[in-house]
């Protein structure tokens, strides 16, 4: 369960295109981030995704991916074009299929082969007409497979997605706009599947085309099953994806004509309740209905695993990402591109903690802060403010500076700063495990709450005292 958001020009503070996602998968999914340089590639090549190969094109592009580490695709991501892309898992009466692209490679491999938002729209219409979508789409998990729909941006304008199976709509967007867990085009659309509207009528989806309205005719009767198989119900009764989608609109219209990166972040980082339940509020507590995803049990299995808010200007992008878990609890990190992109040194994360990962050293801190998220949080919620707040007036110094493309010395201070933003970050997040770790807990959570996520613990190799 995921929630993107998009702001165009006619709705920011500086006329810019910001978007932002939070990606919501199993808590132990790592989110890696990984930047991959284009190349040129032979005739006749082809490209392994995630399970199955198709034909590779003869050059692809620069792309910043954050994406699950097991997975050839991205849940969020953008190139050197400034096209950048998040996706949502959607549920639709249309069966899925075993095999395909998962709605993830469809991602990738649009913004590796795009230079324009309505370019990477007809790539990834193309690609699931040709091959269509489907595959394991959840790490260890069978069954939880889904269909899929993406916002689409540069820094011109921002498309909406939303695919049924083969089947395709798209909604131009026209100020701002979210999506979540849940079809939302209805009866306004700017393009759609030659054949939609005649299928909906075949299957009984709905009597005309008078009659016609995408979500209400595929969204399944109750919002209670997604047919994966004719015989297979899902639940989609959890997902409160039209909860959430009130929630982000009524945040950005709140800041409409003024909306910037912060803005987003702070959305991000949203839980959804009222500021003075979030003085008492712990994630045990939590329900499908935060923007900012904490997992609780079998009922409610996903947390927020990375977050992006993309500043899409002409000449630059700023990319700020968490690369980790929670951003209640994260600090957002400024990579730039097209250039200088991500020059970091890391090491990925797989399945099992690893303290060299970016993602894992920061999970420490996330699952001590879970044994008592008030009281923990608050030793060090102000300084990571500070810190974050750092990143962004040096960020915004220097781009203050620079007036249309980049010279050689603005990459160099770009480079900078994300090598420091992201060096301070690890340090001060070792020092925030040290000081919170051996907290005495002073209001413990329900037992079945510890005992779930003690078994991620020692599955992960996750040592929490």
């Amino acid at each position: 369960m995921c929630d993107t958001v998009v702001a165009i020009g006619n709705s920011t503070k500086d006329g810019s295109v910001i978007l932002g996602k939070n990606s919501n998968r199993v808590v132990n999914e790592t989110h890696n981030i990984e930047y991959i340089k284009g190349k040129k590639n032979t005739r006749n090549s082809k490209v392994k995704c995630s399970f199955m190969s198709i034909p590779q094109i003869e050059q692809t592009f620069d792309v910043l991916l954050l994406k699950p580490f097991w997975i050839f695709g991205c849940e969020m991501g953008a190139n050197e074009f400034g096209v950048t892309i998040g996706n949502e898992a959607v549920y639709a009466k249309e069966p899925l299929r075993d095999k395909g692209l998962l709605g993830m490679d469809l991602m990738r491999l649009a913004l590796e082969r795009s230079k324009t938002a309505k370019d990477a729209l007809e790539i990834i219409i193309s690609l699931l007409e040709k091959y269509g979508q489907g595959g394991q789409h959840s790490y260890n998990i069978k069954g939880r497979d889904y269909h899929n729909s993406y916002i689409i941006a540069d820094s011109k304008e921002a498309w909406v997605l939303e695919t049924a199976d083969r089947f395709w709509i798209v909604e131009k967007v026209k100020n701002i706009r979210t999506i979540s867990n849940t079809l939302s085009i209805g009866i306004e659309y700017d393009l759609i599947h030659p054949e939609l509207i005649q299928h909906a009528i075949n299957r009984g989806f709905c009597k005309s085309e008078e009659d016609f309205h995408f979500s209400n005719c595929f969204i399944p009767k109750f919002r209670l099953y997604h047919a994966v198989k004719e015989s297979q119900p899902r639940s989609q009764f959890f997902t409160k994806g039209k909860q959430r989608m009130e929630c982000t609109t009524a945040l950005l219209l709140k800041n409409k004509g003024k909306i910037s990166p912060e803005n987003i972040m702070t959305i991000l980082r949203n839980h959804n309740i009222s500021p003075k339940d979030e003085e008492k509020w712990s994630p045990s507590k939590a329900t499908a209905k935060s923007l900012c995803h904490h997992a609780t049990g079998m009922t409610l299995p996903d947390n927020t695993v990375g977050s992006l808010v993309s500043h899409i200007k002409k000449d630059i992008q700023i990319h700020w990402v968490t690369g980790t878990s929670a951003p209640c609890i994260s600090t957002f990190k400024p990579i730039f591109m097209p250039e200088p992109g991500f020059k970091i040194k890391q090491k990925l994360g797989g399945s099992t903690y690893d303290s060299e990962s970016i993602w894992w050293q920061h999970e420490k801190l996330h699952r001590l802060v879970l044994l008592d998220y008030q009281n923990r949080i608050n030793v060090f919620n102000d300084e990571r403010n500070k810190l974050e707040n750092k990143f962004l007036k040096k960020t915004y110094n220097l781009l203050s500076k620079i007036s249309g493309k980049p010279l050689a010395k603005d990459i160099e201070k770009m480079t900078k700063i994300t090598k420091d933003s992201f060096k301070e970050s690890r340090e001060k997040t070792d020092e925030w495990i040290t000081r919170v770790q051996y907290l005495p807990i002073e209001s413990k959570t329900r037992i079945l709450y510890r005992r779930w996520w003690n078994k991620f613990n020692k599955t992960d190799q996750l040592k929490i005292n």
